[in-house]
């Protein structure tokens, strides 16, 4: 496959995919032991050389991701895989075709194969990968598509366990651990683990990432994936997903960290997902069950929708900063750029880039919120480049008018 390119692209549905597409395109979600792209890259075996999405994301360039570009980006020469970043196929082997293919993940249309000399897709085609490009060849991948941001979090137990189980099967136990059940742990290279931590693996596999460190006292439950460079400061982290450079204190249940996010106190997460650059006061804590145990409705661009199920947290958009003792509403959606502080829950709909306290929302003042930014991403030493700022700068002035501006 050397002259064969990979493509993502945000179709219409996930370009709705709220708080997160504002400021990212969906492929670079954390899902399992590896972004969307990630695993796209790996099932294909191909690096991805962009994103088409909304068009104002044309430009993102955050390290380690692949850029957003336009359709004129994509190259006209050797074979093209355009693929749905919602699509998560299974690892498995497959031919790749040489004539114009419809591909399919689990019977729901998801991009294309198109060889040398074949048209590039329309926008129209983007948005709506169900339209039938008249091809005779189609091919059929295992796997599923997610159709909502909850089910990043509903489904992420099993395709972490999944992920361990392919992708590091090699049960390797720290020196003076504590191991509840014989499920698999798994150690990447140059990992910390004090004295006396417990690994449950009960009722699935863990997963310590490169250089990871885990301080006591601290309970690991799996199924549990903690990505490279993180740090867990005590408490329980439980069947989650925890991306690169976070710092984690407390209660972490059933949780997707996308990466560089900060929790260094106590307070409890639930069945949450959380956006980079995430910093959450002492005693964050969000509600994941109402008290008459129905089904949660969440706030999206389209309305509010029943996720079906009686368990959601919270979405906590790119950059969003929470106060001391912040809690947050079972289903709660918080913009990106918001700064929340106070004793009062604020509203279960946050728009981005809001400033204060309970029902008392305003502006963030666009200069400030990227001077705190610059200065978060420089204490990770990760350089805030021209690309995302001019996203955020897109998305500030986009949002605006939520507030009354």
């Amino acid at each position: 496959m050397t002259q064969t390119k990979l493509y993502l692209f945000d179709d219409g549905r996930a370009r709705r995919w709220a708080p997160f597409s504002l400021t990212r395109p969906v492929g670079e979600l954390l899902f399992g032991c590896m972004t969307l792209r990630k695993r796209l890259e790996r099932v294909f075996g191909i690096a991805c050389l962009g994103h088409l999405s909304r068009r104002v994301l044309v430009g993102f360039d955050e390290a380690d991701s692949a850029p957003g570009i336009s359709l004129d980006d994509v190259a006209e020469n050797g074979t093209r895989i355009i693929l749905s970043s919602r699509a998560v196929p299974e690892f498995q082997d497959f031919q790749l075709p040489t004539e114009p293919t419809w591909i399919t993940v689990n019977g729901t249309p998801a991009g294309w194969v198109l060889p040398p000399g074949t048209g590039l897709p329309s926008e129209l085609w983007l948005r709506d990968p169900s339209i039938n490009p008249g091809y005779s060849q189609m091919l059929e991948l295992n796997g599923e598509i997610l159709e909502h941001p909850w089910n990043l979090v509903a489904c992420n137990p099993a395709r972490v366990q999944a992920d361990i189980e392919t992708l590091w099967p090699q049960h390797s136990v720290p020196d003076g651990s504590i191991i509840v059940g014989d499920g698999l742990v798994s150690l990447g290279s140059g990992t910390e683990v004090e004295p006396g931590i417990v690994f449950d693996t009960r009722q699935g596999p863990i997963r310590l990432a490169e250089r990871t460190r885990i301080e006591g006292p601290a309970r690991l439950t799996g199924p549990l994936y903690i990505g490279p460079e993180s740090v867990i400061l005590g408490g329980t982290v439980a069947t989650s997903s925890i991306g690169p450079v976070c710092r984690l204190r407390g209660e972490v249940s059933k949780s997707v960290f996308i990466g560089f996010a900060n929790k260094s106190h106590s307070g409890y997460l639930g069945h949450a997902l959380v956006g980079r650059w995430v910093n959450l006061g002492a005693l964050t804590t969000n509600s994941d069950l109402k008290n008459n145990y129905r089904t949660v409705r969440v706030w999206t661009p389209d309305g509010h929708i029943d996720t079906g199920q009686i368990k959601v947290g919270c979405f906590l958009g790119d950059h969003v900063k929470t106060g001391i003792g912040m809690t947050l509403n079972t289903g709660t959606v918080v913009g990106a750029g918001s700064n929340l502080f106070g004793n009062v829950m604020p509203p279960s709909e946050v728009p981005a880039f809001s400033w204060g306290s309970g029902d008392h929302l305003t502006r963030h003042r666009l200069t400030e919120f990227l001077a705190t930014a610059e200065d978060v991403m420089a204490r990770r030493k990760v350089e805030m480049t021209p690309g995302v700022i001019s996203i955020l700068k897109k998305a500030w002035e986009r949002t605006a008018e939520r507030l009354g501006e």
